[in-house]
Order: C-alpha cells, then sequence, then structure tokens
C-alpha cells in the first residue's frame, strides 16, 4: 500500500478529530478544517517519507536470543542527512545482521552506530547511502497536551509487507519503570496501541518527531485504571546524549550495575519474578517471589526507588547489599553486579 492510500483512509476522521479535539469546538473547528487539515496531514505525509522498516538476525546462542528472539522486526526513521536512523534499542541488541527497507522497497544493510541502555535508544546507518529521504526534524514532549492526537507509523518489512500509518492520542505523561531494571522519568503513552510497535516513530501534527516506540501496555492511563495503549520514549531524552551517542557508541550513564532479575510492584513491595541465568542475582542465591525491601540498608518500595538505589554505585561492580524476604526468612544478600552491556556481543559497527 502506497503512501497516498494510507493517508486517504483517515483523512476524514483526521478532519473531524484531529483538528477539533472535542465536541464543544467542533463547530469552529469544521469551519477551518479543510485548510489546516490540509496543512496537517502534508506534514503527516512528509514526516513518513522518512519511515524505513527494520529487520534484524542474531546469532542462536546470543544472551538476548532467548527472551527478544533470533529475529526481530519493527521500524525506525531518519534523522541525519548522513542517513542515520533512530530506532528502539533493543531491536539492533547482540545483532549479527541489519536490513533497512525503505517505502520504495528497496532493501538496504545497515550497521549499528549506537545503543543506549538507559533511555532505550538504538542508532544505525545504511551502508549505502539513503538518497531522496529527507530526515525528521525533533519535536519535544514538553509541546504536547493530553487529549492531542498524533501519528504514529511503521515501516515497510519487504515481501509485500507493507508499513503503515494510524492516528492515535496522547493519553497520559509520566515515568515509566519497566521490570527489567529500566526507569526512565519521562515517558509517552497513547491510544489506541499499534501493533508493530517496536521503534515506531510518533509525530506531533507539526510532523515533528516526539518519541520511539518501545512497548504495548494496558494501563496507558496509569493510576490501575485499565486502557491498552503504547508507551512511548520521548525523543527529549535523545537531545543530550546524542553526539555521544555517536562519538562512543554508547553514554557514560549507560554503564551502571545490572542485577539480572525481572521485578514488579505488590502491594507497596519490590517482588522477584524472574532471575536471568549465570546473572549476578542468580549467583548469590535470588529466586523468583522474593521481597526486595532495602538497597543498602535503604528501604524501598518501589521499582523506581530500586533501581534510583542501585544505581547510585559509581562502579557498575561495586558490591550491593539487599535485604530480601525469602519465603518466611528475612535476609541480607552481597552481590557484586555487572556492567550489562558487558554480557552482551557488541553489533557489528558499534
Amino acid at each position: 500500500m502506497h503512501s497516498s492510500g494510507r493517508f486517504s483512509r483517515w483523512y476524514a476522521w483526521s478532519i473531524a478529530v484531529l483538528l477539533a479535539g472535542s465536541c464543544a469546538i467542533a463547530a469552529h473547528a469544521a469551519a477551518q478544517a479543510p485548510e489546516a487539515a490540509q496543512t496537517v496531514m502534508a506534514a503527516f505525509a512528509k514526516a513518513n517519507a522518512a519511515v524505513v522498516g527494520v529487520k534484524v538476525v542474531v546469532a542462536a546462542d546470543a544472551n538476548s536470543a532467548e527472551t527478544l528472539g533470533k529475529g526481530r522486526t519493527g521500524s525506525g526513521v531518519v534523522i541525519g542527512q548522513d542517513g542515520l536512523i533512530l530506532t528502539i534499542g533493543y531491536l539492533i541488541l547482540e545483532a549479527q545482521s541489519i536490513q533497512v527497507i525503505t517505502q520504495e522497497g528497496r532493501t538496504l544493510p545497515a550497521q549499528a552506530v549506537a545503543y543506549d541502555l538507559a533511555t532505550g535508544f538504538g542508532l544505525i546507518r545504511t551502508v549505502l547511502p539513503l538518497r531522496g529521504i529527507e530526515p525528521v526534524a525533533l519535536g519535544s514532549l514538553k509541546d504536547l497536551r493530553t487529549g492531542e492526537a498524533l501519528m504514529a507509523a511503521t515501516g515497510a518489512q519487504g515481501e509485500g509487507e507493507d508499513g503503515d500509518v494510524s492516528m492515535t492520542q496522547l493519553v497520559s505523561k509520566r515515568a515509566f519503570s519497566g521490570y527489567w531494571e529500566y526507569h526512565i522519568d519521562a515517558a509517552m503513552f497513547t491510544s489506541p496501541p499499534i501493533n508493530n510497535h517496536s521503534g515506531a516513530p510518533l509525530f506531533n501534527q507539526k510532523g515533528e518527531l516526539v518519541g520511539i516506540g518501545s512497548l504495548f501496555v494496558s494501563d496507558a492511563l496509569g493510576g490501575d485504571r485499565p486502557l491498552p495503549g503504547n508507551m512511548f520514549v520521548p525523543v527529549d531524552l535523545l537531545k543530550p546524549i546524542l553526539s555521544e551517542m555517536q562519538q562512543t557508541g554508547s553514554t557514560k550513564i549507560s554503564r551502571r550495575p545490572w542485577l539480572g532479575l525481572s521485578s514488579t510492584e505488590q502491594s507497596g513491595r519490590v517482588q522477584i519474578v524472574r532471575v536471568s541465568k549465570e546473572s549476578p542475582a542468580q549467583i548469590a542465591g535470588l529466586e523468583p517471589g522474593d521481597l526486595v525491601l532495602a538497597v543498602d540498608g535503604a528501604k524501598v518500595a518501589t521499582l523506581e526507588e530500586f533501581y534510583k538505589k542501585l544505581w547510585d554505585h559509581a562502579r557498575p561492580e561495586a558490591e550491593i547489599s539487599l535485604t530480601v524476604l525469602q519465603g518466611a526468612d528475612l535476609k541480607t544478600i552481597v552481590l557484586k553486579p555487572v556492567d550489562r552491556m558487558s554480557t552482551m556481543r557488541k553489533p557489528s559497527g558499534i
């Protein structure tokens, strides 16, 4: 399906919802809709032209293959005149080969440029020049209002599988803690969700890039209010580190302690739900079901508190003491964390 076909599918919906925003101002918006809608649609079309598909293969014995798979597909978006592409980092983690698929159906080999563990961003660049694709401008989460309509786009995957565009809505801006030892102080939540969210770019009505797709979530509104949606990592987090990522392949802040735990919050406590094989956590004797009560003697009740206390240590390998309730036994367990990236194969190019 070509770009014009995708945009025509939701052109009428865009006029009614995108510009009106609410029933109260629909009549006023209707009078201005045709001209304003054309401006917005032109901005969306220009932004969508920079969206590409990303296909990755990793070695069967790669550490990330068990959880992320050996073959991965997603999207990216061109952000540099030299063909620099922004995507979500877990797509390219331990990549053995990377392919970029343009909207014209061209498949080009690519190399990893950088992966930032702290934000989750990944950078790649095609080996051959990406001709005729204009890079997108970067917007900001700060300029977005809750309820604002946005465009999410996915790249082509080849073999007749085209990219797509979807209208979605910003429903929440808040911090996010992931079960896999991940936390960002600002994240974007949208609804309705898109299916192939991995690396999908999110655009504001000016056609500026505001976020990169990371997850499907069931609580997009937050506060235990169920609503299916997606979490996007805002590009505000990219701007301060983009130069460092290109120069070093990562960032200093990504060098931090990693235990190898998947955890969740249960009734004001941090509960371990999974322990990675051969990780510091497994070596120290931590088990699924354990409750983490304190880090180095400081009480923790949320994933954010747990992670930030863990990352307070300047050296990734510095010993950490956890107070843990294991069954009926209260234990103090001393672990020696590792730098997460030291356990992963570097993708070709970094």
